[in-house]
């Protein structure tokens, strides 16, 4: 049985559920929250793109060796980076 505990997280409307070992994540957002289509585009777009992909796991792994008091910092040191493939996925959808 997967035991599993929830987090708190800033965006409405959403939860974070994980495992107490915190090796397992997940998200759960209401249906039609436009933040689903958001996760997707990073999802697919990270697997179509090695360069983007490899650089998001450098970035995660990187930011993996420091402690974080608070899960929105880590989440927030991320965001640059993030924001950068998305902006890539959405105009590599364009072309």
């Amino acid at each position: 049985m997967l035991q599993v505990r929830t987090s708190r997280v800033r965006e409405p409307r959403h939860r974070l559920v994980r495992t107490p070992e915190r090796d397992v994540h997940v998200h759960l957002y209401e249906r039609d929250d436009p933040a689903i289509g958001e996760y997707l585009l990073l999802r697919n777009h990270l697997r179509r793109n090695v360069d983007d992909r490899v650089l998001y796991e450098r970035t995660k792994r990187t930011l993996l060796d420091k402690q974080w008091g608070d899960m929105n910092d880590y989440a927030d040191a991320k965001t640059e980076v993030i924001l950068a493939i998305k902006a890539r996925a959405r105009a590599a959808c364009r072309r």
